[in-house]
């Protein structure tokens, strides 16, 4: 299963909802289902864009974990 921490980079960087939210030019609802990890895609441009904006690489954000998707 792809583990979402986007909150634990968003900590790290000091960075609110919002603020990532307008950098990054995504909804606060969209970015909202990405950050509690509800999401069921991504697209590389966003993931570029988030990568961006928090000065990190998308293997900070995403993880694999092995097991069933809940």
């Amino acid at each position: 299963m792809i583990i979402v921490n986007l909150d634990v980079m968003m900590a790290k960087r000091k960075m609110s909802l919002n603020e990532l939210s307008e950098k990054v030019e995504i909804t606060l609802a969209n970015l909202s289902i990405l950050k509690t990890g509800k999401a069921k895609a991504i697209r590389f441009t966003t993931l570029n864009a988030i990568c961006e904006a928090l000065g990190c690489q998308p293997g900070d954000i995403l993880e694999f974990k092995e097991g069933n998707q809940e």
